[in-house]
Order: C-alpha cells, then sequence, then structure tokens
C-alpha cells in the first residue's frame, strides 16, 4: 500500500514557500505516495504550484478569528474528520507551532515529524527536531527530512505556475498598456513587517530612472497597500494592486526582474527562476535571502538600516542583474 503523506504549513507564503524544496524532497523518496499539504485557505492557492503535492487541505482562519463558537466548532471538526479520513502514515510538521503540533498528533499517523520550538512540544512527534535558527529556513526544512531518514539526490526549488494565472497576469498587463514582450521592471515596495521596508520615494525614483531608459515598469501591493501606493499612481506608474497571489505571481513571470523587500512575492520569484534584487537588513545567519542567490540580495554596510541603502546603489545593482 502506497503511504499517505500529510505536510503541516499554515503561513506565511515566504515560509510556505521555504517548504517546496522539502516537498520535492519528499517527492523524491516516495514517488506513489499521495501528498497531501495543510495550510490556511488564504494560503491554499499557493500550494497549486507545487506540483508534488496531490491535495490540498485548507483551514479556515477567519472562522477561528471570529470568535462564533458555532463557526468554530464546525471548522475544528470538518479539519479532524478529513485529518482522519486520510489515514495518514506521515505527518511533517515544518511550523513548529502548538497548533500545528496538535494537528499532526491529531493527525493519527503513525510517524510524526516536527519542528520543535519548544521541547513542551515534543511529545507530539515521533522525531521532535530542535529548530536551527542560524540556517536558511528551506535548509533547515531540508536538514529537518534528513535528521529523519529522506536524503533527496538533489535539491530542486522550483515552483509551477497554472497556465490560467500566466493567462490572466497577461489580460491584466494589456488593460495596463504593459507589452509582455517587451521589458519590463516589476516592484513590490512592501513587506509584512515596515522597518524592512525601502522608502516608497526611493522606489519611486528608481522607477522613473528605469522609464528614462525605456523599460516598463509595473508597481504591485496586497489588498491592504492600494492606498499606500496612491504616491506611485500620482507620479504616473501603472500598478496591480489586489490582484490575487498567482495572477501577481504571472506578473513577475512576465517581468524581467523583480525589485522589492525581504517578502513572500520576491521569494516566489525565486522559485519560479526570474531574478531579484531583495533589499534586507542582512544575509547573515538565519536569514531568508533568495534561497541558493545570497548575492541577489542588496544589504547596507555596517549593520545600518535598509533606509540607508542610496538610490545609485540599487540602479547598481539592477543593472547588473539585468539580462
Amino acid at each position: 500500500m502506497n503511504p499517505s503523506i500529510l505536510l503541516i504549513r499554515l503561513k506565511s507564503i515566504g515560509d510556505i514557500l521555504f517548504t517546496l524544496p522539502a516537498a520535492h524532497a519528499v517527492r523524491e523518496a516516495f514517488p506513489s505516495s499521495k501528498i497531501t499539504f495543510l495550510t490556511f485557505k488564504q494560503n491554499a492557492p499557493l500550494i497549486q504550484g507545487f506540483s508534488a503535492v496531490d491535495e490540498t487541505i485548507a483551514v479556515d482562519h477567519a472562522r477561528y478569528r471570529s470568535g462564533n463558537p458555532a463557526a468554530i466548532l464546525i471548522e475544528t471538526f470538518t479539519l479532524l474528520r478529513r485529518l482522519r479520513a486520510a489515514k495518514f502514515s506521515l505527518a511533517v510538521d515544518f511550523q513548529g507551532y502548538g497548533e500545528t503540533a496538535w494537528l499532526a498528533w491529531l493527525s493519527r499517523a503513525p510517524q510524526r515529524w516536527g519542528n520543535v520550538y519548544s521541547s513542551g512540544r515534543r511529545w507530539a512527534y515521533t522525531r521532535g527536531l530542535t529548530h536551527n535558527s542560524l540556517i536558511h529556513p528551506v535548509d533547515w526544512n531540508l536538514s529537518l527530512l534528513d535528521q529523519c531518514g529522506l536524503h533527496p539526490a538533489k535539491i530542486l526549488n522550483q515552483f509551477t505556475l497554472p497556465d490560467h494565472a500566466l493567462n490572466e497576469a497577461r489580460r491584466v498587463l494589456g488593460a495596463l498598456g504593459l507589452d509582455p514582450a517587451r521589458p519590463m521592471l516589476f516592484i513590490q515596495p512592501f513587506t509584512s513587517f515596515p522597518p524592512k521596508n525601502w522608502p516608497l520615494d526611493r522606489y519611486i525614483a528608481v522607477a522613473q530612472y528605469w522609464r528614462r531608459q525605456r523599460m516598463q515598469i509595473l508597481f504591485a501591493a496586497g489588498p491592504a497597500e492600494v492606498a499606500a501606493l496612491e504616491p506611485v499612481r500620482r507620479a504616473g506608474f501603472p500598478d496591480a494592486a489586489a490582484h490575487s497571489l498567482l495572477v501577481t505571481a504571472g506578473l513577475i513571470k512576465f517581468s524581467s526582474l523583480t525589485l522589492g523587500g525581504d517578502t513572500g512575492m520576491l521569494h516566489l520569484a525565486v522559485a519560479m527562476d526570474k531574478r531579484v534584487v531583495m533589499i534586507m537588513g542582512s544575509t547573515g545567519p538565519g536569514h531568508a535571502y533568495p534561497f541558493q542567490h545570497p548575492n541577489w540580495a542588496l544589504t547596507p554596510q555596517n549593520g545600518k538600516p535598509v533606509s540607508s541603502i542610496p538610490v545609485e546603489t540599487v540602479l547598481q545593482s539592477i543593472a547588473q542583474a539585468l539580462p
């Protein structure tokens, strides 16, 4: 009987992408198995690009945040029923939080491997490995598998964009008056943690320079950041704010280069084999620089904040990175 395997990572976009090589490694080790990925509902579309995964279980996080006891009970019982019905032989918890430790244990998988932050959660796993925060998150996920006996022959960080997302991205570009066949700089200026952001006016200065070089420019942001892009619109640049995750990935796929901070969409670009310039605080131990490409990260000197990086330095990095 072929094993049924559960992979767990509820959030966030970047951290889910950091499990992509591990998912490929699991598929390599169990080519005939059914692999299921458990994640939050808002991140479930991302798993469409994980070619190693057969099925997604989406947890509706909004129901838990609603405070509605009936909605919470319905969501919980539905989730537990699906976990039990699947009869998983192996569960791998890449997140290692309290709720994911419980979910791994409640899956009743006879083998449960887990990323352990707190020794108090080790009971949930048959193999619980203490988290190593000094290596890249991708390397840690692969190390967890390696220490549990899975030794991949090759490391594959490959996100497969669905055709429907690429087609919709092409339509969006046309509606914005942009040509998919021409060079384009894609700019994702915001991260989930404002201190990691390079100032927006400097992104606009970079965009103005490359527009003068006759390069197409496209800004993007999440739904919560639509208003924050108003200075970009006033400067005359098109934006693709609030499009779905996969359509935004399609826009990146059509771009020559993606510029931005340490955020999930730039890690997605890397997984689609697209060149990036990632503005981030450090590439030191434990930092999530572009996987396998630390030279694609641009960091400030002498431990200064990212805001200290001058526009001229970013322009030079883009010029060197463009094909």
